[in-house]
């Protein structure tokens, strides 16, 4: 078959183009308007002849339909926002190497394995969505009592792995713009479900990413993420070059329900809006690290949330919050290793936030380990552990922490709040500030404490109050002693609760 490449300068001679199977290479000149959708057969490739090459599709429909082994470069594709420019025929039966190289679009860039597509590869070096709208697509994957939206950038293989494993390369992802956020996701890679791989990505690298879901305040059921990394997909690496924002109700901002070795976050983490959270697990991630500040704004709005799953290492240069129910960090799985360099500060108190599906009411806890939450060790080595709102407990232990160390102290700041309650849990303390200003610094209920050395506790409603039968492993031979030595400063009270353990 002869292989040719042709210039289209106008519509027709681009119409024309794209109907000739043997015309393997497009070049698009100028400025191509009022295009209906494009279709491009296998092997094809539409391509700008410079910076200035693009098309302009009509407002009632989608753009360019992308089928086998196709390659779009340094072109611009603008479709209406709530439709696709760039989107895939499922009736072929591989998307074979698929490469977006420099694509600008207006519009969602969707690309589904379903129907009879079994596999590919997809390569973005460069894409650029300015503008999209996805909240009304009805396709949307569920989990954990929530449905996800799609993004203005998906790519979702709804196949079962023993059907076909898509493989992907993602670089230079960048979704709309400082406060002019795509509606719904931003960018959204996704397998076929929990049990299975079937979408393997070794990189996927952002630029900025702005994102707003729409979705109205008091919804349960839905959530978006700037960067989410659904079910059934796993991820060599993600690295975040830019700021990944987001303006709404229930927006993640990072997100993981899947398998992901390295999550490297360089820019900006921030939640304008309710129920926002800077970084949730659901799923399995090696390492996170967030090289500069995760800042929440909106109520109920997190920083980082282990919900399920499993972390080793997760790193943070410093988590703020500003709203009521706004934890800074709340952890129900296990974390190998949490390090926040910088301090956690939470501002709000207690109000409403959407967990897990259901919309609870939470204080704005500094730290909660949770039931079912293991920590091996919390590091704040530049920083501390504080709160602002009134009746909100800094540290909450209900699972266990095995060294808690705050080079600046746990300090709660509110009236009527505590600075650490250990309910039920474990929890090694040393080399540790620990203040209230109108409550208790220490308070202990069913607690087994680990390590209590170099500890000084000043609260103004107690020191350490030990409510019900509490456990501390020391050296001392009475609490007297224990609480003046090994380099303690506190007084106990309910003393009779707290046995020493050797």
């Amino acid at each position: 078959m002869h292989s040719s490449s042709k210039t289209a300068a106008s519509l027709d001679e681009l119409l024309a183009a794209a109907s000739v199977e043997q015309v393997s290479r497009i070049v698009v000149r100028g400025t191509i308007a009022d295009a209906p959708s494009i279709r491009l057969s296998k092997g094809q490739q539409l391509v700008g002849e410079n910076e200035d090459a693009q098309i302009l599709f009509r407002p009632d429909g989608d753009g360019l339909e992308i089928t086998s082994d196709n390659e779009v470069r340094s072109i611009r594709l603008q479709a209406a926002p709530h439709q696709r420019a760039v989107y895939n025929d499922a009736s072929v039966q591989t998307l074979g190497n698929l490469v977006l190289d420099h694509v600008t679009t207006i519009g969602q860039v969707q690309i589904l394995a379903k129907d009879r597509v079994r596999g590919g590869r997809v390569f973005v070096n460069g894409l650029d969505i300015v503008a999209a709208d996805v909240h009304l697509r009805r396709e949307r994957p569920h989990g954990y009592g929530v449905y996800v939206l799609q993004g203005a950038f998906t790519l979702w293989n709804q196949q079962s792995a023993e059907q076909a494993v898509l493989t992907a390369d993602l670089v230079g992802v960048s979704v709309g713009r400082e406060n002019a956020p795509v509606i719904g996701s931003g960018v959204f890679v996704s397998g076929a479900g929990f049990m299975e791989t079937s979408l393997q990505v070794s990189r996927l690298e952002t630029d900025s990413i702005f994102v707003d879901g729409k979705i109205p305040q008091g919804t349960a059921d839905i959530i978006t993420g700037g960067v989410f990394v659904v079910h059934g997909a796993h991820v060599d690496e993600v690295r975040n070059h830019g700021a990944v924002v987001t303006y709404g109700t229930n927006d993640m901002v990072l997100d993981n329900w899947g398998d992901v070795d390295r999550w490297i976050a360089e820019g900006n983490v921030r939640s304008y809006g309710p129920s926002g959270i800077g970084f949730v697990n659901f799923g399995t991630t090696r390492t996170f690290r967030a090289l500069q500040p995760i800042e929440t704004f909106g109520l109920g709005a997190r920083g980082f949330n282990a919900y399920d799953g499993l972390i080793e290492l997760a790193e943070f240069e410093r988590i703020e919050t500003h709203a009521d129910a706004g934890v800074g960090v709340q952890i129900s799985r296990p974390v190998t290793r949490l390090i926040v360099h910088g301090g956690i500060t939470t501002h709000g108190g207690v109000g409403a936030s959407l967990v897990k599906g259901v919309i609870k009411q939470l204080p704005a806890y500094g730290l909660s380990v949770q039931p079912g939450g293991v920590v091996g060790e919390v590091v704040i080595d530049k920083g501390g552990i504080s709160t602002e709102g009134d009746h909100v407990v800094t540290v909450q232990v209900q699972g266990e922490i095995g060294a808690l160390r705050a080079s600046l102290g746990i300090e709660a700041n509110g009236h009527g709040a505590d600075a650490i309650h250990i309910e039920g849990g474990s929890v090694g303390l040393q080399d540790l500030d620990i203040k209230a200003v109108d409550g208790v610094a220490l308070r202990l209920k069913d607690a087994h404490l680990s390590s209590l050395r170099a500890v000084k506790a000043q609260g103004k409603a107690g020191d350490v109050v030990v409510e019900s039968s509490s456990q501390v492993k020391t050296d001392a031979e009475s609490v007297e002693v224990l609480s003046q030595t090994s380099g303690n400063a506190f007084t106990v009270t309910g003393s009779t609760f707290l046995s020493l353990q050797r």
